[in-house]
């Protein structure tokens, strides 16, 4: 398929397959007709001596100052150096591409003003891998993501960095000037209301939270793996997952979630084993997987019904709307997003907190598991000591469930007087998100290692397949031995998404 910019909608693939080359886009007539007539409509305003806010005035606090045509230039090169203050490590180059990919998107809708030259400048970065190097903090998420944009563009003007290798980390970064001349490329002088349609937006916030949603969108589906090992590990009741007791509370996730673990008990030689023991229940960190990953999925499905809109819309400031008229609004505030990513940053910790209890659990020598899964503990330390890496990380992950969007700082000498804090919530999604990896790699481990000791009994065929996958990469554990080569390793597999976690055939 080839995407139109401008013309069709972005989901959470599309965007992706753009991002990754396999999915090809352009910009056709259409988008470039819309483009143009845009771009019209702010030269005729920008010339006329009507004072239009971002096309011939200032911005900010001295949006009641009018500027002439011949200073309107200036202006938006000023525009973008003076807010270029970002600060910290840079954000990694693929959520760099992500802001230059969703920015186009919304440039090209036709209700920004920008010139068409600029946009292909933009796209011709895409196609070249002239990715700019964007720094993580500075932006409150309100008038947009002024100071990572404007870094993001500043190499338009020939400022800024470019990443130099594929990964973008570390220093191998080039200087915009020196990578625009060795392709030939001159910097480019902006025109009237092109500065600020290129710092006003959500792209920081968006691709953060393009990058976590595509990220959770696996752990979600790998948490249910895990649990449903850890049950086989545990020889726990497959009862709390029948279809009939969740028609009786349908929320969506919780069906969703009860669905996919009846699947992985299907044909499970090793639950048929325990169906006639005389245990009545199992603790909440089984019995409620459904209730605890479900929730986690409907606060998914929420912040990925909210990006999908945010991926689609125009967020910068003013709207041109006709030759006459420019509306100033809000469209840039970022607490659309920043709340529900808030939301999610809660559901992905929740997904740690309960996989960290099934660890503990494991440990506790029930129901015919050996304490702290060794046979031959006392001498041996066995498994205990990687679940208090779990114990840790959960609690880091609870600290960073604050939600910035919560606050609000005052800025731009109180015209800027309720920020969504956005930014900082997008980065913590994708702290946490990091934090889980490690979370279900220990608790896959754990499991793996409790089904060896109900073997000769076999699981369900996909457990078994990825109990191989941990086993080709971590073996059994006799006698203590250093764990933290297989913890790196299935965090490894984690990271990769190497397990198969999805019951399609």
């Amino acid at each position: 398929m080839t995407f139109k910019y401008g013309i069709d909608r972005l989901n959470l693939d599309i965007v992706n397959g753009i991002a990754n080359g396999s999915i090809k886009a352009e910009l056709c007539q259409e988008a470039i007709d819309k483009i143009n007539t845009s771009r019209q409509r702010v030269e005729k305003m920008a010339a006329s001596d009507q004072a239009v806010y971002g096309i011939n005035t200032g911005f900010g606090p001295l949006c009641d100052t009018q500027i002439t045509p011949e200073e309107t230039n200036l202006l938006q090169k000023n525009l973008l150096i003076t807010h270029a203050v970002g600060v910290g490590e840079p954000i990694a180059k693929a959520i760099s591409k992500l802001m230059l990919i969703t920015k186009v998107h919304a440039l090209s809708q036709g209700f920004s003003g920008i010139r068409l030259e600029t946009v292909e400048r933009m796209l011709a970065f895409i196609e070249l891998d002239l990715i700019p190097v964007v720094p993580e903090q500075g932006s409150v998420g309100a008038s947009g993501d002024l100071a990572p944009l404007a870094h993001l563009f500043l190499p338009l003007l020939g400022e800024g960095e470019f990443w130099q290798n594929d990964e973008g980390h570390g220093n191998n970064t080039v200087p915009a000037a020196q990578a625009l001349k060795e392709h030939g490329l001159a910097p480019m002088e902006l025109h009237a209301k092109e500065g600020l349609a290129l710092i006003n937006g959500t792209q920081f916030i968006l691709s953060h939270a393009i990058t976590g949603l595509t990220k959770m969108r696996y752990l979600l589906d790998l948490a249910d793996l895990a649990g449903a090992m850890s049950i086989e590990g545990m020889q726990g009741s497959s009862s709390p997952f029948r279809e009939e007791l969740h028609a009786t509370r349908p929320f969506a996730g919780c069906i969703e979630v009860a669905t996919r673990m009846r699947g992985f008990f299907k044909d499970s030689e090793n639950m048929a084993a325990h169906t006639d023991c005389d245990r009545v229940q199992d603790p909440y960190s089984l019995r409620c997987i459904p209730q605890v990953h479900g929730a986690s999925r409907n606060a998914y499905n929420h912040l990925l019904e909210l990006a999908e809109i945010e991926m689609n819309s125009v967020t910068d400031n003013p709207i041109v709307i006709s030759d006459e008229e420019a509306i100033s609004g809000g469209s840039f505030h970022g607490q659309p997003l920043a709340m529900v990513l808030d939301y999610a940053s809660i559901a992905v910790a929740e997904l740690g907190n309960i996989s960290d209890r099934r660890c503990y659990l494991l440990l506790e020598g029930l129901h015919g598991l050996p304490r702290l899964l060794t046979s031959s503990g006392g001498l041996n330390s066995g498994m205990m000591i990687p679940q208090y890496a779990t114990a840790a990380l959960v609690t880091e992950n609870k600290s960073l469930c604050f939600p910035p969007s919560a606050d609000s700082v005052p800025t731009s000498m109180g015209q800027e007087d309720h920020v969504s804090m956005g930014s900082i919530s997008s980065r913590k999604f994708n702290q946490i998100l990091g934090n889980l990896e490690k979370i279900m790699a220990i608790e896959l481990m754990y499991a793996a290692q409790a089904i060896d000791f109900r073997r000769p009994n076999k699981c369900s065929d996909i457990i078994e397949h990825n109990f191989d996958i941990i086993r080709a990469k971590v073996d059994k554990l006799e006698q203590d031995r250093l764990l933290k080569p297989d913890i790196d390793a299935l965090i490894a597999l984690v990271k990769s998404q190497a397990f198969t976690v999805s019951l399609e055939k």
